[in-house]
């Protein structure tokens, strides 16, 4: 539900647009909270036209296809916003990395959280660039929101990682940073 929901969004934000156009919107701006691949988008914007929450046309002679939403579109993502309760549960590999740290060894459990660390130090310093070029984004305020969720989650989850590598290293008497 949350592709059709993101592509809705889109639409409302971006008036009507190609699939390719509306896949490389995705890519540069939802597609760092919800990810999905151009081959996941097209069939849903079909279902969508199905569904009666876009209209197609077809133009030009290569038969590019601009989809626009519709009433019932708009209806779907209010409601949806308003009224639906997001899903709380959460499947991340990460979390389970965590849960299962304790069966590797404690050096390499802190050495496995420490370069966990530099991915998200690289991933924080991504957001907080994005965020720095907000006052050049073509829709102002489109994902600000998200954004800064998204940074404090990665800063949250770095932090975490740093300090529990350090956490290991105290318990197992070894040197921070496995020096």
């Amino acid at each position: 539900m949350s592709l059709r929901i993101a592509l809705l969004g889109l639409l409302t934000t971006s008036g009507p647009s190609s699939g390719y156009d509306l896949a490389k919107r995705f890519e540069s701006s939802i597609n760092h909270a919800w990810q999905a691949r151009h081959s996941q988008i097209y069939p849903e914007l079909n279902k969508m036209a199905a569904d009666g929450l876009v209209t197609v046309e077809e133009e030009g002679p290569r038969g590019r296809k601009t989809y626009t939403i519709t009433a019932e579109g708009r209806r779907e993502l209010r409601e949806w916003l308003l009224e639906g309760t997001p899903s709380r549960s959460i499947r991340s590999e990460g979390a389970l990395r965590a849960f299962l740290l304790p069966t590797l060894e404690p050096h390499e459990a802190a050495a496995r959280l420490r370069a966990e660390a530099e991915v998200y130090t690289a991933r924080l310093a991504e957001l907080e660039a994005l965020m720095a070029a907000k006052a050049s984004w073509k829709r102002p305020g489109f994902g600000e929101h998200a954004l800064e969720l998204g940074i404090r989650q990665t800063r949250v989850v770095r932090d975490w990682a740093e300090e529990t590598a350090a956490e290991i290293e105290r318990a197992a008497g070894d040197p921070p940073g496995g020096e």
